[in-house]
């Protein structure tokens, strides 16, 4: 099929085709383009390095760039380095993350700039379709190249390494490759680990940050609470494109609930949602087209100039404003969780919900009192996660190479931050979902419905008091879901719209998600808790 196949061509490579080679099962191909273009710079990079010195080719590396490597030594000098720079610590990273790397790695190459011998495209491609894995430990890199890990993965490409063992214990073995030693530094020299990671955390964000919206759609309609926040006029006066997003999405989820607003105005995790949530889209799409770039870049020192046949010493090894974008993501997610913290908060209120205290069974239980705790625990993990990594700096080398941006720790700080926000945007859904339940309302169609019906399908009707940690974990799992609702929010036949049937909007949005069962799937009346307070 012709989905499961990622064709590699050096610049057309995106951050979810990133994540489909680290995650799904498919099929990795070489365009012969990518493979010329990096055939013709690698003779390119042999004739300059024959005429004047390269650095890594024809000397030293970092302080002893100086130091010319003589002929007769030259072959032994490439397999010295990778031997001194596989030298990470600590405990592996994620297959997935290494696969990643891989994949970028493969379409750097394939770019053109690099220099590095053609046929290394193959044996990284082979690699990835028969799942081998180098070890890559976490700890190596500050943002200024990912030398440790693809130091590992040319080491096992040459058979000196293992790659790491399949499940029933063996060693499998890989393609074969000889990398010549003056490629060595060519090849390691680049950011593709910190750049796969990076790749594969802005595509969760960018699906979390839309199932986020949903979610903020179901906890309003939970508490009753006021559409007037969301009105085009109000974004109208102050038009941030994000903001404007966020608003639109919100009118439309809300187009077809029309409940009284219980307040003249709700707290700020409803009526400030558009200008907390709208940063939050911005800085991940911004994040988004950084990454994009690097990874189609021929980012790589030195860069191999095919047209003005030469090369060019540089700093594009430096990954600045990847770290920068991903530090601004992690504050604005943030800012945006801290609203659903809060609007969790107003869902365990009886004067929001008409319920009992923590929705529970009866006025004593403690009902999803529990979750509040959780999403501030993730929420105070994230807090700690939004420093920015670009405050450090390092001094390295003897002093030649004096600054460092560390964006793979950013990167690696925004996954930690997404799998913490994916924790507590679980909880909400769970508390709104339950509480409209409780209830016994229903959106009335659309994507909302299709979106309550989801969730509501996967979570325990049961409002006893028992653990909720499944809860939690099953709501997190529907996230993608949710997300994948939101292309369609604007193209959906609604109920009442210009030439709709009258169908339920629910209906209209069965095939885009992953789910079986009934759309209609309800707590009967009969074993529904009584209302309390502020009830129908």
């Amino acid at each position: 099929m012709e989905n499961s196949r990622i064709v590699i061509d050096g610049t057309n490579l995106t951050c979810a085709g990133v994540a489909r080679a680290a995650r799904g099962d498919v099929t990795i191909v070489m365009a012969d383009e990518g493979v010329e273009r990096a055939r013709t710079a690698w003779k390119v990079a042999r004739d300059v390095a024959a005429e004047q010195p390269v650095y890594g080719r024809t000397t030293g590396v970092g302080a002893n760039r100086e130091v010319g490597v003589e002929w007769e030594d030259s072959d032994a000098h490439g397999l010295r380095l990778l031997r001194s720079h596989a030298a990470g610590a600590g405990p592996l990273v994620a297959p997935e993350i290494v696969r990643a790397m891989m994949t970028v790695r493969l379409n750097q190459i394939a770019a053109g700039g690099s220099g590095v011998d053609p046929g290394v495209l193959a044996a990284l491609a082979d690699s990835l379709n028969l799942g081998l894995l180098p070890p890559v430990p976490v700890y190596g890199a500050i943002g200024t190249g990912d030398l440790t890990a693809l130091a590992s993965t040319a080491l096992c490409l040459l058979g000196e390494r293992a790659w790491l063992p399949a499940p029933d214990g063996e060693r499998p073995r890989g393609p074969g490759f000889t990398l010549r030693s003056a490629d060595a530094l060519a090849f390691i020299s680049s950011n593709a680990a910190t750049l796969g990671e990076s790749a594969l955390a802005v595509t969760d964000l960018r699906t979390l940050l839309a199932a986020s919206t949903v979610v903020a759609a179901l906890s309003l309609l939970a508490v009753r609470g006021s559409k007037e926040p969301y009105a085009e006029a109000v974004h109208l006066a102050c038009p941030h494109p994000g903001q404007q997003e966020v608003a639109a999405v919100m009118r439309t989820l809300l187009a077809f609930e029309h409940p009284a607003p219980m307040r003249i105005q709700d707290p700020y995790g409803y009526r400030a949602f558009p200008q907390v949530h709208g940063p939050a889209l911005e800085s991940a799409t911004y994040a988004e087209a950084v990454i994009g770039r690097e990874i189609n870049a021929a980012a790589e020192n030195p860069l191999v100039d095919v047209v003005g046949h030469t090369v060019w010493h540089n700093g594009n090894f430096h990954t600045a404003y990847a770290g920068l974008a991903l530090d601004a993501a992690r504050a604005a997610l943030f800012q945006t969780m801290a609203l659903s913290a809060a609007r969790l908060g107003t869902l365990s209120e009886p004067s929001f919900t008409g319920l009992y205290p923590f929705q529970g069974a009866t006025e004593a239980s403690s009902g999803i009192m529990i979750l509040e705790y959780v999403a501030h625990s993730a929420l105070a993990d994230v807090r700690r996660l939004a420093t920015p990594a670009a405050l450090g700096s390092a001094v390295l080398s003897r002093g030649v190479e004096e600054h460092a941006g560390f964006s793979t720790q950013s990167a690696r700080a925004t996954t930690e931050a997404l799998g913490a926000y994916r924790i507590a945007l679980g909880c909400e859904l769970v508390a709104a979902v339950r509480a409209l339940r409780m209830q016994g309302r229903l959106p009335t169609s659309g994507a909302l419905r299709a979106a309550y019906d989801l969730a509501a399908e996967a979570l325990d009707p049961s409002v006893d008091d028992r653990p909720l940690d499944t809860d939690i974990a099953i709501a997190a799992d529907q996230l993608p879901g949710l997300a994948r609702l939101l292309p369609l929010v604007q193209t959906a036949t609604f109920p009442g719209s210009p030439g709709s049937p009258g169908s339920s909007g629910a209906a209209a949005f069965r095939d885009s998600v992953a789910f079986t069962g009934s759309f209609d799937s309800l707590t009967p009346p009969g074993q529904r808790p009584p209302l309390h307070g502020h009830g129908q």
